[in-house]
């Protein structure tokens, strides 16, 4: 251990520390013990921070390694590996989060929006409003980030599609709230995997003259932006509705 770089020591020591920084926000988060601001910005953003310095510390030790033969080369890796575990997906994040606009509202029908009603009731005052009002340009933003994000148009019978639905919805991992059949109404919840986020969603089933016309409404419970998840979310509805 005495020769090995200090290099190599301390960004493998930044390398864990980024790691259990990282760990400790989603727990917290996830727990509820941790308000989302904070594991945001202090957890996240700053195990992504310690995981850079890690991996720059660890990338000199490395090459010292390589050039004088200290030893530690194996660390050296380990702790490059282990900084991207974190700086990866929150980096990923902030540049998806760049490239879209800051809305979390997104719904096939700009001027009809399907209304939640069941999902309201899990839904307290400190999540996002549902009145579709801020910001202002919602829908000129969500259409010139997300054009194809349209009514889908099936020449099925209505009531054979709002099953399809339903069975899309579950094949998607959606935990359904309410299936108000005479309504064509569905409600479901999403849950993501890793930061435990809860998105709802409701699908709206019609009669356009004998063919099934629907509309998809997915919103974000928390956050200014959703990072394109709630389109990429009604995509996924739209390509399983179809292929079923």
């Amino acid at each position: 251990m005495g020769d090995r770089s200090a290099f190599v020591s301390w960004g493998f020591r930044l390398a864990l520390f980024s790691v259990v920084v990282a760990v400790l926000a989603v727990l917290g988060l996830r727990l509820g013990i941790m308000p989302l601001p904070i594991a945001l910005f202090a957890g996240l953003g700053g195990g992504f921070i310690l995981g850079l310095i890690a991996i720059l510390l660890s990338a000199i030790g490395l090459v010292m390694t390589l050039t004088s033969g200290k030893s530690g080369r194996g660390t050296a890796l380990a702790a490059i590996f282990l900084s991207l575990a974190v700086v990866a997906p929150v980096g990923s994040a902030v540049m998806n989060g760049s490239s879209v606009p800051p809305i979390h509202d997104i719904s096939t029908d700009l001027t009809d929006p399907p209304v939640f009603v069941t999902v309201r009731a899990q839904r307290t005052p400190a999540h996002n409003a549902l009145d579709r009002s801020a910001p202002e340009n919602l829908a000129e933003l969500q259409l010139a980030a997300y054009p194809d994000i349209q009514p889908i148009l099936l020449d099925r019978h209505p009531g054979a599609v709002f099953e399809d639905a339903v069975e899309a919805a579950q094949g998607l991992g959606w935990e359904i709230v309410s299936v108000a059949v005479e309504e064509g109404r569905i409600e479901a919840t999403d849950t993501t995997a890793l930061m435990g986020f809860k998105d709802d969603i409701v699908i709206r089933v019609r009669d356009e003259n004998g063919a099934a016309l629907v509309d998809v409404r997915s919103a974000s419970r928390v956050g200014e932006s959703d990072l394109g998840a709630n389109a990429a979310r009604i995509r996924a509805f739209r390509d399983a509705l179809k292929a079923g």
